[in-house]
């Protein structure tokens, strides 16, 4: 963005400043300054010439030789080939030496045999404009021998700021705004700026109707008696300078209340419109999907239904906050106008202008979400500015103000004592007060009761609608005009402490590391969202979930209740690539059913496992089967935890994607609930999930709780002494009714050891008839140990006869030979 240091001084005393001062103090509390430049310095090197006499070239019909006074002791002699030139204008010389843009140097020349030596210039050649019809003539009042720049009054000097640091301010887009941070960060007064409507007549308003949300106020001013011409100098002169084109009266006024107040602006010929749109006058829409505008520039734009547009009736007349039509603009003759100021949501016109690749100095300052204050402001500003260029406009009745708006000005709590802290610095209460002040804030004292530090602090409309909206807002003002570099950087004394103890990080830990360690699982990391088909699929789309509001996809929207689902997807993929695949996950899951007081869902912290891969063959060992393996690293992760001897049992509730036949249920001391859970995949599914055909799969599916887990008992894990004494192993098989599983019958085992079991293993299941129907055998390998002595075959017998009668007490028999 460019500012024009003179147009500033029409805001803003700045006598005594220079340019490289203001360049280097906005930097430093405002936005960052990217460059400063003289405006037109070739202006500084052309004078003003009077051209005394004017002859025909004697070898050249369309030549002049001219003799010019630059206010040296002699006039020069300068060829000319110029149709306008003539004796008496006052005119533009570079003299020999000078050199002119595009690094055109002036030398001495011979044209047609008479000797030159300067050069009279048009506007083009001194890159002012496009005009070339011929030489520039300057008003009768400049000042022979000196520089046009000084003669016409248009030293200037440049800044440019850098747009990405005045993104959140829309207040900044406009020179109004810079003016105002001048004047905080000089401590000077805000020239006052009359915005008031010059007196209007009676006539019927214009009518306006808007009929989307994405316009939230439409003023709309009829203008009468004014015909479009060219701009006064003064204006013309300050759009040069920020890289604006002078056109015509109309546009260069409402390209220069733009660039002043910050506030875009459009203005239409009325009797176009009138014509458009049979009477309905303005109506502001969405566009209908593929409807198309031509635009100002000439292309025709296709549009979406979410594109805001203005129209005559049902035509369209204008891009909203982009650009106007082609079919409205203002035609040569007409002096029926109307000036459009409106405000219109920044998110939309964002959007519009990406889609359509068309970005503008208007479009650019609605997406910075303008103050809708703005737009009554913006219309009196012109119409008081159009008044006094041109007598004869007249304004015939009141301005059309319509929308549904709201002021943003808002009331902020702000803490002196915590501005002191944020910053480092004692800062006196009224030096804060101050600073807040000269920025536009009001601060008042609040009424809180006990609390004499809390300040209430009034933020002006203009820094209310996207910038400052948090106490730390505040803090960061007083310290950007205050100046960081004025805070003495302070060593940092702190106390050194060990962080707090967090025992379900270090759980987390420690089961990351032991899976993709020895039992060489992939940790994956998902969302939280679950796919809708996914919770079809198993049967769970009626369950409550927790919903959320997800535009990127629109088919996850509901918060998973359990993480193991969120491993099944991942299954197929990952075996077309490997025969064997092991994934788990840890991850939250919620309950809104059992939600607190405050209504946020129970939230579930849970380690889900997956195993998946080839069926083990018809000749495999009974136990050669991945849900045992799976079980076997729970039982290893519960080891290695220090928890007491899991309890495993059939009796549960089994989740929507386990075997029902095939799912056991884990407990441990000191928790009720239960634990967790490993099953087979319900037969049904893996079809669902593509794992059929190739992809055919032995798949087992787990969860862990790591809440319960870390409320279970612990019986101590580390280091463990090695035996003293040697032990004994002794297989025992017994027979007994289908219903007795293997955890009763190890329970069996370690009551008949009297603590001298050293561990237990199941290594063989038998069905047959030799045992009877409805029974089946189970094996065990017992290693028998003492810490006090070594065991004899007498122990082992006497171990054999308790279990036995432990045995059959239960209905079962200890098979023997």
């Amino acid at each position: 963005m460019f500012v024009s240091l003179k147009w500033l001084s029409r805001h803003v005393d700045l006598d005594g400043i220079t340019p490289e001062r203001l360049a280097n103090d906005l930097t430093l509390s405002t936005a960052e300054v990217e460059g400063l430049e003289r405006f037109a310095p070739q202006l500084h090197d052309v004078v003003v010439g009077h051209v005394r006499t004017r002859e025909a070239h004697p070898d050249a019909e369309k030549l002049s030789v001219c003799t010019v006074d630059v206010g040296d002791a002699e006039p020069l002699t300068i060829v000319c080939g110029a149709p306008n030139v003539d004796a008496g204008q006052k005119v533009a010389v570079a003299t020999v030496g000078t050199t002119l843009p595009g690094d055109f140097k002036i030398k001495k020349s011979k044209i047609r045999g008479v000797p030159s030596f300067g050069m009279i210039c048009s506007i083009r050649e001194l890159d002012l404009g496009e005009e070339h019809d011929g030489i520039w003539v300057l008003p009768e009042d400049c000042a022979v021998g000196a520089t046009v720049a000084e003669a016409l009054g248009v030293e200037d000097w440049i800044i440019e700021i850098d747009n990405k640091s005045l993104t959140h301010r829309p207040d900044l887009w406009g020179h109004r705004g810079i003016a105002r941070e001048v004047a905080a960060i000089y401590e000077r007064e805000l020239l006052p700026l009359d915005t008031s409507l010059p007196a209007t007549g009676n006539e019927a308003p214009y009518p306006i109707s808007i009929e989307t949300p994405g316009c939230t106020r439409y003023v709309g001013l009829p203008i009468d008696g004014v015909v479009p011409g060219p701009s006064p100098d003064w204006l013309r002169w300050l759009l040069l300078a920020v890289g604006q084109r002078p056109i015509d009266l109309l546009v260069d006024l409402s390209n220069f209340v733009m660039l002043d107040l910050g506030q875009p602006n459009h203005v239409f010929d009325r009797n176009r419109l009138d014509a458009d749109g049979g009477g309905r006058g303005i109506v502001v829409r969405n566009a209908r999907a593929t409807e198309t505008i031509e635009t100002l520039d000439g292309e025709t734009r296709t549009l979406r239904a979410a594109d805001l547009l203005i129209c005559a009736g049902e035509t369209p007349v204008a891009l909203a906050g982009i650009m106007g039509g082609e079919g409205s603009k203002v035609a040569p003759g007409t002096d029926s106008l109307l000036l459009e100021v409106a405000t219109f949501d920044a998110t939309t016109v964002r959007r519009t202008s990406t889609h359509v690749g068309l970005r503008t100095d208007s479009s650019a300052r609605f997406e910075k979400s303008l103050d809708p204050n703005l737009p009554l402001q913006a219309a009196g500003h012109f119409a008081r500015l159009l008044a006094k260029i041109d007598p004869n406009a007249t304004f015939p009745a009141q301005p059309t103000d319509v929308g549904d708006w709201t002021d943003p000005a808002t009331t902020i709590q702000l803490r002196f004592e915590r501005v002191r802290t944020a910053l480092g610095k004692r800062l006196p209460d009224e030096e804060i007060r101050r600073i807040l002040e000269r920025l536009a804030f009001r601060v008042t004292d609040g009424t809180h009761g006990q609390s004499v530090d809390l300040y209430d602090v009034s933020v002006p409309s203009f820094r209310a609608t996207k910038d400052v909206t948090l106490e730390q807002d505040l803090v960061e003002e007083i310290g950007r005009i205050h100046r960081y570099g004025n805070i003495a950087p302070q060593p940092l004394h702190f106390d050194i402490v060990p962080p707090p103890r967090d025992e379900r990080r270090l759980l987390v830990r420690q089961l990351q590391d032991r899976l993709a360690g020895g039992a060489r699982f992939h940790e994956n990391l998902s969302y939280s969202f679950i796919d809708d088909g996914l919770l079809e699929k198993l049967g769970l789309l009626e369950k409550p979930h927790v919903s959320v509001i997800n535009p990127v996809n629109q088919n996850e929207s509901r918060i998973r209740r359990n993480v193991a689902p969120s491993l099944l997807p991942r299954l197929e993929a990952n075996r077309r690539n490997r025969t064997d695949v092991r994934l788990f996950e840890i991850g939250k899951a919620y309950e809104p059913e059992n939600g607190n007081d405050r209504g946020e869902p129970k939230e579930r912290h849970l380690l889900a496992l997956a195993w998946a891969g080839q069926r083990p063959g018809k000749k495999a060992a009974w136990s050669e089967n991945r849900l045992m393996g799976l079980q076997a690293i729970v039982n290893d992760l519960l080891h290695a935890r220090g928890c007491g001897a899991p309890q495993w049992s059939a009796e549960g509730d089994p989740p929507a994607w386990a075997h029902p036949g095939k799912c056991l249920f884990l407990r441990l001391d000191g928790t009720d609930d239960v634990v967790g859970v490993v099953a087979e995949l319900e037969p049904g599914l893996a079809p669902q999930l593509g794992l059929s055909g190739d992809l055919d799969s032995e798949v087992a599916v787990g969860e862990l709780c790591l809440d319960a887990l870390l409320a279970a008992s612990l019986s101590g894990a580390g280091y463990q002494p090695l035996p003293k004494f040697p032990g004994i192993k002794v297989d025992v098989a017994v027979s007994c009714d289908e219903s007795m599983s293997a955890g009763a019958l190890i329970g069996l085992i370690e009551q008949a050891g009297k603590k001298q079991v050293a561990n237990v293993e199941l290594f063989d299941l038998y069905r047959g008839d030799s045992i009877g129907k409805g029974r089946k055998s189970l094996a065990f390998h017992v290693l028998l140990q003492s810490d006090t002595k070594t065991l004899t075959d007498k122990d082992e017998g006497k171990f054999l006869k308790r279990f036995e009668k432990l045995v059959g007490e239960a209905g079962g028999e200890l098979r023997k030979g």
